[in-house]
């Protein structure tokens, strides 16, 4: 036989030869009860979490959301600082649309009849000031409320601040009523619309369930126990299922988010997909370090006088901005990872047996060796 066919011999059983594992067996109850238990482990784990927890058999998608609110409420109010006023949505809900969120006015600060004009500069270091030695003309502090003539001027009769071209008179925001303006506003209720996609499944769902109507709309009122799926809630229990009290917070205002999570089994065993609803205060409530709290901004209203003059009524605006919030992840069964995660199971107790293999030949030279040193032994005790 010449060498290149003994090469191709060998080549050939190389690649086509079929081979079989060793078995070997180990009449041991210990290494038997490790061997079944640690693979009664791996088939727990793969049924009980990757199945059962992780549902890993299932293909997933994200949601996609939109969210359109709508407000309900009035209010009366009668207070020394302002003039008696009827508030409706068009006065406390600002601005009135808004994408995923909406804010309601609980409390304020008005600064009216403010026209372009001179005044005094409110006292602070960087204002105060003995003559016009001390105003640097054309200056603007983006901190202060206006831009500097170089005057010095007297704002009190004990204090004197360098003179501003702003809006006059200015505004004095030290002047927060103790307690929240729209205290009525705890009984507003919010129409929440949510409407949800998961692309991948072409499943679509809205959180006004099918049965809803006209008329259940009219009469329902969210409650965790008794209507879990009415999309109208009061923010006086939003506040409060949030941790919160209303009349506290609405005096200088904050952010609450809700929730809606669309977590759903879209397999046809798993029951209905339902929206869940949560709430949670999102801005910062430190007990101790609570600088700048709450939740304001400023906004004006303009008009026109007879004689041409612009004037505006300046408002400093307190009050709650709620977040809806929609996240969620579906799953439906699907064969593709049910292979994957079936094919991993099956390596794990390959694994398991290999290592428990390799474990058994150690153990049987052990038992080999303990063996024959007792046949020695009993051979020179004869």
């Amino acid at each position: 036989m010449s060498k290149s066919a003994g090469c191709c011999k060998r080549f050939l059983h190389y690649a086509f030869d079929y081979e079989t594992p060793k078995t070997l067996v180990i009449p041991s109850l210990g290494v038997g009860f490790v061997f079944r238990f640690t693979q009664f482990l791996v088939v727990m784990y793969v049924v009980g979490y990757v199945c059962v927890v992780q549902k890993a058999y299932q293909d997933t998608d994200t949601v996609i959301s939109t969210v359109t609110t709508k407000v309900k409420g009035f209010a009366f109010t009668n207070t020394s600082d302002t003039e008696p006023r009827f508030w409706d949505v068009a006065d406390y809900i600002i601005p009135p649309q808004s994408d995923h969120s909406f804010f309601v006015l609980t409390n304020m600060v008005v600064t009216p009849k403010q026209v372009q004009s001179h005044c005094p500069e409110l006292p602070s270091p960087s204002t105060t000031c003995v003559d016009d030695c001390n105003c640097v003309e054309g200056r603007s502090d983006p901190r202060g409320n206006g831009i500097q003539t170089g005057l010095c001027e007297n704002y009190s009769t004990t204090a004197r601040t360098c003179e501003v071209l702003s809006w006059c008179p200015l505004e004095i925001d030290t002047k927060l009523p103790e307690h929240a303006l729209l205290v009525a506003a705890e009984n507003f209720t919010v129409l929440i619309k949510n409407s949800i996609t998961y692309p991948k499944f072409n499943f679509h769902r809205r959180n006004i369930l099918p049965h809803v109507n006209s008329s259940y709309l009219k009469r329902c009122e969210f409650s965790r126990l008794t209507d879990p799926h009415c999309p109208i809630f009061r923010l006086k229990h939003i506040v409060s299922e949030a941790g919160e009290d209303f009349q506290d917070m609405a005096v200088k205002g904050g952010v609450l988010g809700i929730l809606i999570d669309w977590s759903c089994d879209l397999d046809w065993w798993a029951g209905e997909c339902l929206p869940k609803y949560s709430f949670r205060r999102l801005d910062n409530k430190h007990p101790v370090n609570n600088v700048a709290p709450g939740y304001n901004f400023r906004f004006a209203k303009y008009y026109k006088a007879a004689d041409g003059e612009e004037t505006r009524t300046l408002i400093k605006a307190y009050g709650i901005r709620f977040d809806v919030i929609v996240f969620g992840t579906a799953g439906r069964f699907s064969i593709v990872p049910t292979i994957v995660n079936l094919g991993a199971a099956l390596s794990f107790l390959s694994l398991v047996r290999r290592e428990m293999k390799n474990s058994g030949f150690y153990l049987s030279s052990i038992y080999k060796t303990l063996t024959s040193k007792s046949i020695n032994v009993s051979k020179d005790g004869e």
